[in-house]
C-alpha cells in the first residue's frame, strides 16, 4: 500500500474530521475524484467520498471468529475492518523501515514534519520499485509487539465535506449488494 496524500502538521489529539476538513480545503489539498472514496474509521462522519463503518454494529476483527454476518451492515463492517487492518499494517511497515518515526519528540515541529514527509515518500518509492518488501515477512511479529502520478485536470473532485442522506443511501445500497452477493455464494 502506498501513501497518496500526507498531512503532518496536526497534533495527534486533533479530531480526525478537523484534519480532513483542513486537507480538503487547503490550496493543493487532498483531491478526491467524484465516484471514488476513502475508507475512514468512526472518527469521521459518513461524508461523501469518505466511507465509514456502521456505528453500533460489530466491527473489530476479533468479533468475527464465532459467527457469520447476519445482515448487510455487519457484512459491510466485516469487509471494512479487514481493509482498515491492511491500512494499519502499512503504518506498521512504515515504522519498521524508519525507526526515527518512533521518537520525533525532541525535534522542532518543522523538522519533525519534514522527517515524516520524507519517510512516507521514500516508503512509497520503495513500494513502487520493489515487488516484495523484505520487511513484510516480519510485519506480523512487529505489529503484535507494538497515486497515480498522472493528474487529469478534467476530473470533478469533492470540494466540501457534507454528510448527506444520498451518500448514506449509496453506502446502504453498496453494502446490501455486497451482502446479497456473498449470501448467494454461501447458499450455493
Amino acid at each position: 500500500m502506498q501513501f497518496m496524500y500526507i498531512i503532518s502538521r496536526w497534533e495527534g489529539l486533533a479530531a480526525d474530521s478537523h484534519v480532513l476538513c483542513d486537507a480538503i480545503n487547503r490550496v493543493h489539498g487532498l483531491e478526491v475524484p467524484k465516484g471514488n472514496y476513502y475508507l475512514c474509521d468512526n472518527g469521521y462522519p459518513n461524508y461523501e467520498s469518505f466511507l465509514t463503518p456502521y456505528k453500533g454494529v460489530r466491527y473489530h476483527l476479533n468479533e468475527w471468529s464465532a459467527r457469520q454476518p447476519q445482515n448487510y451492515q455487519e457484512y459491510f463492517n466485516m469487509k471494512h475492518t479487514r481493509v482498515q487492518n491492511l491500512i494499519g499494517r502499512s503504518f506498521g511497515l512504515l515504522k519498521m523501515h524508519w525507526g526515527i518515526l518512533h521518537g520525533l519528540s525532541w525535534y522542532d515541529i518543522g523538522t519533525a514534519n519534514q522527517i515524516i514527509m520524507a519517510c512516507c515518500l521514500i516508503h512509497t518509492y520503495i513500494k513502487k520499485e520493489m515487488d516484495v518488501d523484505p520487511l513484510e515477512g516480519c510485519l506480523d511479529e512487529y505489529m503484535s509487539s507494538q497515486m497515480d502520478d498522472d493528474h487529469n485536470e478534467n476530473i470533478e473532485i469533492v470540494e466540501s465535506l457534507d454528510a448527506t442522506n444520498e451518500w448514506t443511501a449509496w453506502r446502504d445500497m453498496m453494502a446490501s449488494n455486497m451482502y446479497n452477493e456473498w449470501r448467494d455464494t454461501v447458499e450455493n
